[in-house]
Parts: structure tokens; sequence; C-alpha cells
């Protein structure tokens, strides 16, 4: 189902916007910050992402609307690999490389998302964090691939950089709603999307996005620059510096 998703996802979406009828509702979404700066202090951040439903004629429909909101963070290549205890050491016993595994996600919905579309929406539209599509490279086993996936999603649910909560999202007087979603300190750099997902009958019947930047900020930043941009001297500079702390401790520690 998840390679379901990876496959017809950007194909779902197109056929969304097009067969969107003219008595179908829009989205009109915003967010509380586009651009998210880490510096030394920073221990996190609240996102609140907000909107509007706009209705034709202004008239609210009869059936109840839902809406769900998707934070995502930059996809990546990344490899797990499981350990198993041999001979009394702890050794890589297998692996799988992932090659698009989202740094962080988050999503918050009015109503729990089984509640909203069947599996097969959610897989395609990749809601919920057992509906991520990574993408695994090569042949993999289903059971070995959920495995792997199954304890990716238990360890950054843990540390933050997943997040799932089926009660996030308020919508007032049927028109406005609001979401706030946790944004950890140890999110990664990069381009966020932030999706909304207006949903009717179990149908998808508008999709809205906009675009969230966190970049580093301040002297952070200059040195995620100097070791990007000048590789070999951030790494002369680093050992110098390591040698010049070791023996100024050291000589501290002589005299006493």
């Amino acid at each position: 189902m998840r390679m379901l998703g990876a496959l017809v996802c950007a194909s779902a979406l197109l056929l969304t916007v097009g067969t969107a009828r003219a008595d179908d509702p829009r989205l009109v979404p915003d967010v509380s910050s586009r651009a998210i700066e880490i510096q030394y202090s920073f221990t996190g951040e609240e996102l609140l992402l907000f909107g509007a439903i706009l209705y034709p004629g202004q008239r609210l429909p009869d059936d109840r609307t839902d809406i769900v909101v998707v934070l995502k963070g930059p996809v990546r290549p990344i490899v797990l690999r499981e350990k198993q205890r041999v001979a009394g050491i702890w050794v890589n016993a297998s692996s799988i490389r992932l090659r698009t595994s989202p740094g962080f996600y988050a999503i918050g919905s009015s109503r729990p998302i089984d509640k909203l579309v069947d599996e097969r929406t959610a897989a395609i539209f990749e809601l919920g964090l057992d509906n991520l599509s990574m993408s695994p490279a090569g042949f993999s086993e289903a059971k070995k691939l959920a495995r792997f996936e199954a304890g990716l999603i238990d360890l950054y649910r843990r540390i933050g950089l997943f997040y799932e909560n089926p009660r996030a999202v308020e919508i007032s007087e049927g028109v406005l709603y609001r979401a706030r979603i946790p944004v950890p300190a140890r999110v990664p750099v990069g381009t966020y999307r932030a999706e909304t997902y207006l949903i009717s009958r179990g149908r998808v019947i508008a999709v809205a996005s906009r675009d969230v930047q966190i970049r580093k900020a301040g002297f952070e930043r200059f040195v995620a620059l100097a070791a990007e941009r000048h590789g070999f001297l951030y790494g002369l500079t680093a050992v110098m510096l390591s040698l010049v702390l070791g023996y100024g401790a050291s000589a501290l520690f002589r005299r006493r």
C-alpha cells in the first residue's frame, strides 16, 4: 500500500484538482511563520496552521466537512541497520536503504483519519504515519520492510520528529480552521510543506499548501555554511582548535 502511495500520489493530486467541480469549496491556507530560524537558544516552536474554507455562494454544505493538515520536512535517503547479539557482541546483522524518508512529519486532523477516508485514499495522499511511503532501494521482503519502518517511526515519534494528533484541528462555524503543530529543537533544516486537505464523504475535495523554511541563524548558520562551502578549511580549523584546547587544558592541569 505504501508503494502505491509513492507511485500515484502526484497523479492523484492532479486528478483531484482536474476533476474539481464548480460547486466544490476552496481552501485559503496560511501559517503563522513562513521561516523558522534555529539559534543556540532554540528549544522548539509551535507552528500554527490556519485558514478558511470558501464555499460557493457562501452556503455551508449539508454534509460535514473535515480538515487534515500535514507538515512534512525535507525528504532524504537513510540507511537503517539492525543489530543482533553474536557471541556476546552487538553487530550489524542486516540493513535497508530508504530513498524518501522524511526528516520530519506531523499530521493533525479534526477526526481520526480512519473515520474520514478509506485505506486506499489515505495511502495515496500519505495521510498518517502508517501510510508514509519511504521507497526502499532494491527488493526487500514485506515483513523486513515493515519491521524496519516500524522501528524508524517509533524512534522518530519518541524524539518528536514524527507527530500525529487526531484532534489537533479546530473548525469554527464550519468555515475557519486552525491547528497547532509542535516543532522540536532537533528538527532538520530545509524546506517544509504545510498541506491542508478538505475531506467530505470520504473524498478529498480540495488541497492547498504553503512552504515553510527552517534554517540556522547567527553563529550556527555561519558554522553550517563554512562546513558546507569550505569543507577542507573547516576541518583543518576544527583539528587545530582541538589541538590548541587540548594543549591548554594539559598545561592548566600541570600547573595545578
